[in-house]
């Protein structure tokens, strides 16, 4: 498989949309949104695989792609799911486990997030231009938002247990052995034992230090552990009113997992806030068609089973991978670009093996002595055309801080769908108003099939006037062929 002859097939999705971030377009549409923040979680047991960068290199791409489409101020939340079990044991006829945040320090915790995922999140934010922050589940759970909505989920514990553990109809709610922090994997034995307006009163038990209670309240009471449904769905609803658009970043897999999360928001009704926008990235695959699993690939090791000797140790471990960092970012970011190009590849999943050729496929050079990295930037069908013909040669745009880094001579990559047009600013206008600059600027330069009028509504529609008052920017371009 080589980059030229890579193809999609049509998805329900991909019908309806030309870029992958128009999913995101009727909510900044129907509301006064300032910026907007990808949040992307990650449980931390274990070092991440290509599956998992992949994830998070697509967040700040995605975070990339909205501010330039949008002209939207964007940034990347990565969580650090420090609740992930670290070790695990039977007792009692019942299994246990304990968390990552429980068996480690606080130092060392910082430490394994700073080795398995700082290093890249540095590189995409230099490669991106986007800012990022990192928290863990600990700070997470422990915020008065999260706590104040869990308590609120318990009016109707009994309903939504039936969302969010379909099986057994009882959510599991973990709150850890005070002292070892040992807490029953199906919590079993936890029990809700008062509820009022100041908190909620539980016991649980402890293999080795018997019964104990928590009082959790918004604002402390102990350590609150939720299963996965149930933690993203207080996490969802946890949201306060505000002029961010929030976009959960999540695996394909969790397309399925979803539609029960959506149950439970149906049956507690409307939270105090907007719930965030979702998107599902692709999902990795092995060879056989399952996803490509940490946990998988763990008990293999543990059962002592061979790995597939045809599939590259570096899919399985990136720090494998035959080249520099420098080198394995850029694959990534190659590869995550491509991904974006199309819908059609967006919503999809892919094999290893796909992937494997998609990133060792060799990069085409592009006439840059100096090597520069092109700036993309994702546009509408009517306008690409008519870039890639040369009758478009000044684009416009807001004065976000990312524009305003856009130099004379870098090069600007235009695309649509499969499609991409490389070109090279020779010059920068500055202006305070959309009026003011096409009072300076051709009119047929910034599109030769429009009136003033036209154009300006059209300006207006993708940039609201509030986003008006940071500037206008155009960029003078030609067309550059790569050799």
């Amino acid at each position: 498989m080589t980059m030229s002859t890579f193809r999609s097939p049509n998805t329900v999705l991909a019908n309806a949309v030309e870029d992958a971030v128009d999913v995101l377009r009727p909510r900044i549409l129907a509301s006064d949104i300032e910026s907007i923040s990808f949040s992307v979680g990650t449980q931390i047991n274990g070092r991440p695989h290509l599956g998992t960068h992949l994830v998070q290199s697509l967040a700040f791409l995605l975070a990339e792609h909205s501010r330039d489409e949008f002209g939207i101020e964007a940034s990347v939340g990565f969580c650090a799911l420090d609740n992930s079990p670290a070790e695990t044991t039977r007792a009692d006829g019942r299994r246990y486990q304990r968390a990552y945040v429980h068996s480690l320090s606080a130092d060392e915790i910082t430490a394994l997030i700073a080795r398995h995922y700082l290093p890249l999140f540095d590189a995409l934010q230099t490669r991106t231009n986007v800012p990022y922050t990192v928290s863990t589940y600990t700070q997470q759970q422990d915020s008065p938002a999260y706590r104040a909505e869990f308590l609120r989920t318990l009016e109707l514990l009994d309903d939504i247990g039936s969302w969010l553990a379909p099986n057994t109809g009882s959510a599991h709610i973990r709150l850890p052995c005070p002292v070892c922090g040992w807490a029953e994997k199906y919590a079993d034995r936890t029990r809700l034992l008062e509820l009022d307006d100041a908190g909620a009163l539980f016991e649980a038990v402890c293999f080795e230090h018997g019964l104990y209670e928590a009082d959790i309240t918004p604002l402390g009471g102990g350590y609150l552990d939720l299963a996965t449904l149930y933690r993203n769905v207080v996490k969802e609803r946890s949201y306060r009113p505000d002029r961010t658009l929030h976009v959960m970043v999540k695996g394909g897999d969790w397309a399925f997992g979803c539609q029960l999360v959506d149950g439970a928001h149906a049956t507690l009704g409307l939270p105090a806030g907007p719930l965030p926008v979702r998107i599902f990235t692709p999902q990795i695959l092995g060879s056989d068609g399952g996803k490509l699993s940490k946990s998988l690939l763990r008990e293999a090791a543990e059962a002592g089973l061979a790995q597939d000797d045809s599939t590259p140790a570096w899919l399985l471990d990136p720090s494998a991978w035959p080249g520099t960092q420098e080198d394995y970012v850029e694959a990534l970011t190659g590869l995550g670009e491509l991904v974006l190009s199309d819908p059609r590849h967006f919503f999809r999943s892919y094999t290893t093996t796909a992937l494997e050729a998609l990133m060792s496929a060799p990069k085409p050079a592009t006439h840059n002595s100096q090597a520069k990295r092109p700036r993309t930037m994702p546009i509408y069908r009517q306008y690409f055309d008519l870039i890639a013909t040369g009758e478009k040669t000044v684009e416009v745009r807001v004065a976000y801080e990312s524009m305003k880094r856009i130099r004379v001579e870098d090069l600007i990559n235009f695309t649509c769908r499969e499609l991409n047009c490389l070109t090279k600013v020779t010059r920068i206008g500055r202006y305070r108003t959309f009026k003011e600059m096409f009072d300076t600027e051709r009119l047929e330069a910034v599109n030769p099939k429009a009136t003033e009028a036209e154009q300006l509504e059209a300006i207006y529609a993708i940039f609201p006037p509030h986003k008006e008052t940071l500037g206008v920017l155009t960029f003078e371009i030609e067309r550059v062929n790569p050799s």
